[in-house]
Formats: C-alpha cells, sequence, structure tokens
C-alpha cells in the first residue's frame, strides 16, 4: 500500500475527528479562571489535546492559552501552528455550522478550513511520519492555539513559557507557499451630525459587512427614489419599508474576508451611496461616501498604494449606532514595503472634517522572508513534490496568522488558489481530496524541515 492509499484509509477516522471538533463552538468567550478565552475554546483544546493522545501523542496543555502534541528528540523543534478558535457564525446557513454535514467531497461546518481542519491535517501527518519509521533528528511539535481570530494573545503565552521553534510553518492560509504578510492597521470612523436615526450591520471587523439595517427619516419621494437607486446595486437583497415617518432600509451584501474585500459587496457602503444618490442629504452619508465608500483601495483616505508584492485593501466591517452616535470599523491591509509611519503621514491630513472623524487604532508590522530562503523553499518544494504545480508561486497575502506571532515560520496551505472556501462567512467547507493531498504535501514538508 503506498503512502496516498494509507492516508485515504484513515480519511474517515480523520473526518470523524473533525466532526468532533466542528461540535465544539469555540468562538472567543467570556473569560474564567483558567480559561483565558471562554469555556468554548478550553473545550476545544481539551478535544484537540484528547485526539492527539489518542493518536499516541505527548501532549501538553500551556493554561489553556494553547497547548501542543509532540514528537521525536532533540534540541531543535520544526512548530506548526494552527487555531482551534473560530470567529462567530453570521450569515444564513444552509447547515448546521456546528453539526459537520458531508455531502460528496464537500465537508461542512464552522472551522472546517478555519482551521480545525488543517489541524487535524497536520496532526495526520506527523502520525504517519512516525508510523513510517522516518528519522526524527529534531522534535516536530503542533502547537493548537485558541486566540487567533481575535489577538493571537495564544501566542503571547506561548513565547513566554514555551521553547522557541527552529522552523515551520502555521496551516492557516495558501497554497503553494506565504512569504509575507501585509501589515493590519485599524480605524474606526464616527459620525458629528447626521439625521440616521438608526444604522446597524456586520458581525466582524474582519469581514466585509454583509447586511446592514438602516433607519432615516422620512422625506417626499425619498422611498421610490432609494428603491431605484439600491436596484441598480450588487446587493443580493434590499428591502425598503415606510411607516410612522421613517424608511427602513434593509440591505443584503456578499460577504467576504477583509484581507480580499473586493471579492464582497458592502452593505453599508452601498446603502451610504445609495442614500446620497437618492437626495437624502446627511453629513455623515457625504463623509462616508468620500472617506470609506466602496471602492476597498483606501483612496479616500489617501492610502491608495501598491507594490510589487500586492495593494492596500480596506474593509469596513461593522456598522453600529449607540447614543446618537454612528460608528464604522475600519481594516486596512498594509503592503510589506510600508511602515507604519509611512502610513500614519499618508493619511494624517484626511481623517476629519466638519462632518466626521477617524481614528487611527492599531498598526501592525508586515512580515517578509526572502523567496530564496531556505524556509521558503523547503515548504515549497513539499508542495510541488506532491502536486507538480509550478504555475503558482511563493506569494505575499493580506491576510494575517500566527507567522507574525512565532519566530520562524510562516504560512503553507491548505486552501487552494481559486476556490472559495467561504471562510468567514456562512457554509464554510473543507473537501476530503484536499484534505488527504493536504496530508501528504504536510508530510514532505515536515521531512524537509528535518533537513534544514
Amino acid at each position: 500500500m503506498n503512502m496516498k492509499e494509507q492516508i485515504h484509509t484513515l480519511s474517515e477516522e480523520m473526518i470523524a475527528n473533525l466532526g468532533r471538533l466542528v461540535a465544539i463552538d469555540s468562538q472567543l468567550g467570556t473569560p474564567k479562571e483558567g480559561k483565558p478565552f471562554g469555556a468554548g475554546p478550553a473545550k476545544a483544546l481539551e478535544e484537540g489535546l484528547k485526539i492527539a493522545e489518542e493518536l499516541g501523542f505527548k501532549t501538553v496543555n500551556l493554561d489553556h492559552y494553547c497547548g501542543y502534541a509532540e514528537m521525536g528528540e532533540g534540541e531543535e523543534i520544526v512548530g506548526i501552528a494552527g487555531h482551534l478558535d473560530i470567529v462567530p457564525v453570521g450569515g444564513d446557513w444552509t447547515y448546521d455550522p456546528f453539526k459537520l454535514t458531508r455531502e460528496g467531497d464537500h465537508v461542512y461546518g464552522r472551522g472546517t478550513t478555519d482551521d480545525k481542519g488543517p489541524v487535524l491535517e497536520a496532526l495526520y501527518a506527523m502520525k504517519l511520519l512516525r508510523d513510517s519509521g522516518v528519522k526524527l533528528n529534531k522534535r516536530v511539535r503542533l502547537i493548537m492555539g485558541c486566540n487567533e481570530e481575535t489577538g493571537s494573545k495564544c501566542m503571547e503565552h506561548y513565547n513566554e513559557v514555551a521553547e522557541e521553534l527552529s522552523c515551520g510553518f502555521t496551516p492557516d492560509a495558501n497554497f503553494p507557499c506565504i512569504h509575507g504578510e501585509k501589515g493590519h492597521m485599524s480605524m474606526t470612523a464616527y459620525s458629528k451630525n447626521t439625521k440616521i436615526i438608526s444604522m446597524n450591520g456586520g458581525f466582524v471587523s474582519n469581514a466585509v459587512c454583509d447586511t446592514c439595517t438602516t433607519v432615516i427619516p422620512t422625506e417626499a419621494g425619498l422611498k421610490e427614489k432609494l428603491e431605484a437607486s439600491l436596484a441598480e446595486t450588487k446587493l443580493q437583497q434590499y428591502r425598503v419599508t415606510e411607516e410612522n415617518g421613517q424608511i427602513t432600509i434593509f440591505a443584503k451584501g456578499v460577504p467576504a474576508h477583509a484581507s480580499m474585500p473586493e471579492l464582497g459587496v458592502n452593505a453599508a457602503g452601498v446603502t451610504f451611496e445609495c442614500m446620497e444618490k437618492a437626495g437624502f442629504e446627511d453629513d455623515f452619508v457625504k463623509f462616508y461616501n468620500e472617506h470609506i465608500g466602496t471602492s476597498c483601495d483606501g483612496a479616500g483616505v489617501g492610502l491608495k498604494f501598491e507594490d510589487k508584492y500586492g495593494v492596500l485593501t480596506l474593509c469596513n466591517g461593522i456598522v453600529k449606532t449607540e447614543d446618537g452616535i454612528i460608528s464604522c470599523t475600519i481594516d486596512i491591509r498594509v503592503p510589506v514595503t510600508l511602515k507604519a509611519a509611512d502610513v500614519r503621514t499618508m493619511c494624517e491630513a484626511r481623517l476629519e472634517d466638519e462632518n466626521g472623524r477617524i481614528e487611527i487604532g492599531e498598526i501592525g508590522d508586515p512580515l517578509f522572508f526572502p523567496r530564496e530562503s531556505p524556509l521558503v523553499n523547503a515548504l515549497y518544494k513539499a508542495y510541488v513534490d506532491v502536486t507538480g504545480d509550478t504555475e503558482h508561486e511563493p506569494m505575499v497575502i493580506g491576510g494575517g496568522t500566527y507567522a507574525k506571532s512565532l519566530k520562524n515560520i510562516i504560512a503553507f496551505g491548505p486552501e487552494k488558489m481559486g476556490m472559495d472556501y467561504h471562510i468567514h462567512s456562512a457554509d464554510e467547507f473543507i473537501l476530503v481530496s484536499e484534505m488527504e493531498e493536504a496530508v501528504l504535501i504536510y508530510m514532505e514538508a515536515i521531512k524537509n524541515l528535518l533537513a534544514i
């Protein structure tokens, strides 16, 4: 039996174990003693470590911040870092997000691709390597984190209490290989004066605002003008109702990850745009359309920029109204050649006028490994040797991974280019055939990393 056949015989077992993890709602919860990210992430970590123990690995729980499964001996550590926490469910699911559902090659559930499935792919790659008798001149450690989606404080704790990795990867992005990650910048826009009664939409800051409900005062003929304007958009659904002197606008756009907002349709942005086109004159409508808009390129705040590794992107994730003030979260992915000081200089003159203001929050540095580095070459070779794909080259992405939190690792798979796995949106899925292939790729990757 060759290795592909061995992996295939383990496929049902791997999917069953994935079901155990998907069944746990592991989004960020209320911190409790001994459970820094709440009960859900702690339970998912315990289950993940239990699966590893069942497969014969030594496991360590690092105070429920994270834990790891390990094999081999030696001073150096080949590290693999994945996460078991998830983003909120959100959206209109066809399937129960917390019950693994298989239809042919597709397996649906929250976390299947981001990132519970890839954690298991790496774990089974370790198991098969160990069982094949490959000499392990280094330790191989699979780290399971609990806070990647909301700050990666799990890896801060790992760095405080555990050993540094010699090299490795995080299975939380794309194949063939990621040698750079854009910097991350957060902003929040606030209204100063507005006639908008309320506006609320979106569920996370790092995904395109896919639904939005807006209430504004009635004006003669406004309902009809709004409907005409909304009919010309790319919204999936819209509805305009008028009652008791108020107009309510419901807009349903298209969700997308904040690193690729151009793939989505921002329901809030389209609503702002249509209100202006319909003749609704409002200070904050004007501010939003001038500074944020629907273009995703940051031009409105002076941040339109592109280098040879990619473009700057802007995503409005959440819109909410509190005490009469509308706020909008802004998630920006900054090209790797820009520094924090550069970004501030570029946008500082475009952050406030009489109609609204924007506050800068966190600015995170980018990550970049040269294409010719041994780490990049080792992982890329594993991908090419298994798939035969030489068309796709190592790349820079807008997403942020554990590679920014742990030394000497980069993101490596498992998503294929051109496929939308619906991560951070409804009906997230993973393909069984791709899971099996990823196990083989990760086996080759570990062997290559043991050799450098």
